[in-house]
């Protein structure tokens, strides 16, 4: 009965093997034509502690005054993508391809060759190939990112002129596109 039940195994293991050993390599043409899922989310709850940002005056009067405790905390969310060049171009672009304008941009690039004697603007930099696209999506939460000071203080005096904090701070809706030049 044992040994029955090793040669089911192996002929398991067998089958499963030649299956593998009929997968065929894809042309890159015939993969370009293949869709799903792509792309990769990232979330993180920041916690971010600085423990004093100074300035120092260089000249011959001297004098400092430093930020100190400086914390960041909240909730970030972020998508990254791989898009095709006329995928960005259509993005960017402040103009589409009739010449009209382009009121879903995100950059508002001006085209030189959508509009005659245009400012190349980001143009110049415009890429050739694909493009890595981040975006922060609008999302409800109630940890938006915010940034305090506890002190701020003047040199070396112990005395401070206050505290200072920036609240409620949305990076919602911020795309961000990575290519090489």
């Amino acid at each position: 009965m044992k040994l029955l039940k090793q040669l089911t195994v192996v002929a398991a293991l067998s089958s499963i093997a030649s299956y593998a050993s009929a997968l065929t390599p894809i042309a890159d043409q015939d993969l370009s034509a293949v869709s799903g899922r792509d792309g990769v989310s990232i979330a993180a709850d920041l916690h971010v502690n600085i423990g004093s940002f100074v300035y120092t005056d260089t000249d011959a009067a001297g004098g400092s005054v430093s930020f100190n405790n400086i914390k960041i905390n909240g909730a970030i969310a972020a998508t990254i993508d791989i898009i095709n060049n006329a995928t960005f171009k259509s993005e960017v672009s402040a103009y589409n391809a009739d010449g009209s304008a382009n009121t879903n941009t995100t950059l508002g690039v001006i085209s030189p060759l959508a509009v005659p004697g245009a400012s190349p603007g980001l143009a110049a930099f415009q890429p050739t190939g694909d493009v890595v696209k981040i975006a922060i999506p609008k999302v409800d939460t109630n940890k938006n990112l915010s940034m305090s000071v506890d002190s701020i203080k003047m040199g070396n005096s112990t005395a401070s002129f206050g505290s200072m904090a920036a609240n409620d701070i949305k990076l919602q809706g911020t795309t961000v596109y990575i290519w090489a030049h």
